[in-house]
């Protein structure tokens, strides 16, 4: 059993009970209920969705601000941050089995699917569909239905590059300052840890940009047939982790800003890089799947 300044932390600290889970159901409730009446054109359905995600978004911070403060007043012991490396490491799991399920389709499409349909099975219902990858060579794009607007891909250079070396460097600055805090030099991890949060945020609007160039210049939409659908769906869904991650990081920073964390118990500062790490390997596999094959 250790001790700190606040008092003997407990060997497993059990909280109060919480209305934050209840507050989170309900506002998750009208997030999709006003979702599920927009989509359908119910006029309202938009103000129950911001409704709900303003209320979600004030449950969080309320929830978020009552964990620090257990935290900072030494309530959490070393099986807490046992339970904490355990429950963040199944959530990465869980991403990565999320990501998998949208590589495996894109392979599944690019291998199997498109292939199949420009086969000789196929040949009587589509006569003149070719089973290419991209789907973007004449008689594909517009299909023999027409259905289909005439795109062009996107091209690795020079935004997805660009992003790519956006990610590694943010991989790099969030290493040294993960370094600098394990030997206490918090002004040395603050800046490289705003230097983190840049970069993913630079990440961000070059990704902005990239969806524009698709949109205008390249005609390249959801509905841009199997390829659109895959690549807006890996690149979108990447581009929402890149955000969450961004968001985590400069959380972290503020409290590392107040005074939080120490040389040898920083897990949330540890957690949010796990997590910042696994966003960059995704972007790897996702650069050289989705952009250059």
């Amino acid at each position: 059993m250790s001790t700190s300044a606040h008092g003997t932390t407990p060997y497993y600290y059990v909280p109060q009970p919480s209305r934050h889970p209840a507050m989170m159901a309900l506002g998750l409730f009208f997030v999709i209920l006003g979702a599920g009446q927009w989509i359908n054109g119910v006029e309202w359905g938009q103000w129950s969705l911001y409704f709900g995600l303003a209320w979600v978004a004030v449950v969080l911070f309320q929830w978020f601000r009552d964990a620090v403060r257990e935290s900072e007043g030494g309530l959490y012991s070393r099986k807490i941050d046992l339970s904490y490396r355990w429950s963040m490491s199944w959530f990465i799991f869980s991403e990565v089995m999320f990501f998998g399920a949208f590589f495996t389709a894109l392979w599944w499409m690019r291998a199997h699917s498109v292939p199949a349909l420009g086969g000789i099975d196929n040949a009587v219902l589509w006569p003149d569909f070719k089973g290419l990858w991209p789907t973007a060579a004449p008689g594909v794009t517009a299909s023999p239905g027409n259905i289909i607007e005439p795109f062009q891909t996107m091209t690795p250079f020079w935004l997805p590059t660009i992003n790519t070396a956006l990610l590694l460097s943010s991989g790099v600055t969030l290493t040294i300052a993960h370094h600098a805090l394990r030997e206490n030099h918090r002004g040395k991890t603050i800046a490289f840890m705003w230097a983190t949060v840049i970069l993913g945020l630079v990440f961000l609007f070059v990704q902005g940009y990239e969806y524009y160039h698709a949109y205008v210049d390249l005609n390249l939409k959801l509905t841009s047939g199997a390829y659109g659908s895959t690549f807006f769906l890996l690149t979108g869904f990447h581009g929402f982790h890149v955000l969450v991650g961004m968001l985590m990081l400069l959380f972290i920073t503020l409290r590392l800003m107040k005074g939080h964390f120490t040389a040898d118990r920083h897990f949330g500062f540890e957690g949010a890089a796990w997590y910042w790490h696994f966003v960059d390997v995704v972007w790897l596999g996702l650069y050289v799947l989705v952009y250059w094959l």
